[in-house]
């Protein structure tokens, strides 16, 4: 009897130890531990681990990498998280890699992941520290779409009013039927793509003409590339500076010689005193223009008659054709 209650209790004690294992194992199979293989410490501080629980997932790029062993709170705005990574990753996750806390999913789990940054340095140590990228927590993000939902709200309130006045406006829809108003909008362009083509067509004109200018074409060309062109331009303008110089004080004299005259005049002296102002000798001077002009006709008659005279006729013939040959020529 006592060997059997012996027995009884061994094997009472050998099941819960055996059940205790298991259960043990189980866990540990449900945590994503690594029983067997080896492994190496990486840990994070945040301020935030926003319900992150050991026995994690821990991720490379999205790769399963490791667990979360433990969390500790350093301080009230410092939570150091330790990380067990596979030792297959030492040879990979760099020291600047960044690390954020994220989501399994929509709504499941917490999960630690680790991005590679872009700047090379040098493999991660055991114990490492790595940088802490911040993520954008759900309370956050809920935050945010409630303030974007209230200024949608706002800008359907201000669309609906305007629609409203729209709707009620007849100076709009008297404009919207009118039926020339689109032929007004079409020549309009038409002339706008007139006046655009225009002022291409100038602006390539001066295109030209600077390339001209810039290889010494035309005046202005060779004005401003040929130093003998500008040497002479410059000469004609000194020359016509010079001229205006002369015409400036011709000028002068001139004006000289009618202040001249003007004093002379007024002062009842010299021959344009005596011109202006002497009856007789006016009428003289009146009476000899008269005889000119009567002498002139006179010459003029005579001049006639000898073209009529029959000594002298064929040789005003001669003179007339030869005249004429030469206005046909």
């Amino acid at each position: 009897m006592e060997n059997r209650a012996i027995n009884n209790i061994k094997l009472g004690v050998f099941v819960s130890g055996g059940l205790l294992f298991l259960v043990v194992l189980l866990y540990m199979i449900g945590a994503n531990r690594s029983l067997f293989g080896a492994t190496y410490i990486l840990k994070a501080r945040f301020e935030n681990v926003q319900g992150l629980v050991s026995g994690n997932n821990v991720r490379f790029s999205g790769i399963q990498a490791g667990t979360v062993k433990n969390i500790q709170i350093l301080n009230d705005t410092v939570i150091e998280v330790v990380m067990v990574v596979d030792k297959k990753m030492q040879a990979i996750i760099r020291s600047n890699a960044l690390v954020s806390i994220g989501t399994d999913g929509l709504v499941g789990n917490k999960v630690v992941n680790i991005v590679p940054s872009k700047v090379s340095a040098a493999l991660a140590k055991e114990g490492a520290i790595l940088l802490v990228k911040r993520a954008v927590s759900p309370d956050e993000m809920l935050q945010t779409l409630y303030t974007t939902n209230n200024d949608i709200a706002v800008i359907a309130a201000n669309l609906k009013m305007t629609v409203q006045r729209i709707n009620s406006s007849t100076a709009i829809w008297t404009l919207l039927s009118d039926p020339y108003i689109p032929k007004d909008i079409k020549l309009s362009i038409a002339k706008i793509h007139e006046a655009t083509s225009k002022a291409a067509s100038i602006t390539n004109n001066l295109d030209k003409m600077i390339d001209e200018v810039k290889n010494g074409k035309g005046l202005l060309g060779k004005l401003m590339t040929n130093d003998t062109v500008a040497n002479k331009f410059g000469n004609i303008v000194l020359k016509i500076n010079s001229v205006g110089e002369q015409v400036d004080a011709l000028a002068g004299e001139i004006r000289g010689l009618v202040n001249h005259f003007n004093q002379d005049v007024k002062a009842g002296k010299g021959p344009f005193n005596s011109l202006l102002r002497d009856s007789l000798l006016s009428m003289k001077l009146s009476n000899s223009l008269d005889n000119i002009q009567q002498g002139t006709e006179g010459f003029n008659q005579n001049m006639a008659a000898i073209k009529h005279s029959f000594l002298l006729r064929g040789y005003f013939k001669k003179m007339r054709k030869r005249a004429q040959k030469n206005i046909d020529k």
